[in-house]
């Protein structure tokens, strides 16, 4: 099994990102996907989560709005399109596999900033 994030940066409040993460290594079509974050000195959270036909989504209460988890199970992809980005969600940005969260990538780093 690997996860392999993409398309962290630096980019400046307000400002948007689309992040990747490819998965391989196992029926890609059978597993949710999640995406984490966690910032310095803080634990890792749930940002968004998505089930394996994509039929159904949820995200913390702190990005609603701004960002939309999608899944395209024919690329073995799930992504993460976050817009109206702030400060607050400058972090290490992880994808996992399944509902317990038994493999993770190793992260790809969003910083927010001016």
């Amino acid at each position: 099994v690997q996860l392999v994030e993409s398309g962290g940066g630096l980019v400046q409040p307000g400002g948007s990102l689309r992040l990747s993460c490819a998965a391989s290594g196992f029926i890609f079509k059978s597993y949710y996907m999640s995406w984490y974050r966690q910032a310095p000195g803080k634990e890792r959270e749930l940002v968004a989560l998505i089930t394996n036909n994509g039929g159904s989504r949820r995200y913390a209460d702190s990005v609603k709005g701004r960002f939309t988890i999608s899944r395209d199970n024919d690329k073995n992809t799930v992504y993460l399109q976050m817009s109206n980005l702030k400060p607050e969600d400058t972090a290490l940005y992880y994808c996992s596999r399944g509902a317990n969260n038994d493999y993770w990538g190793q992260g790809t780093q969003v910083t927010v900033s001016s």
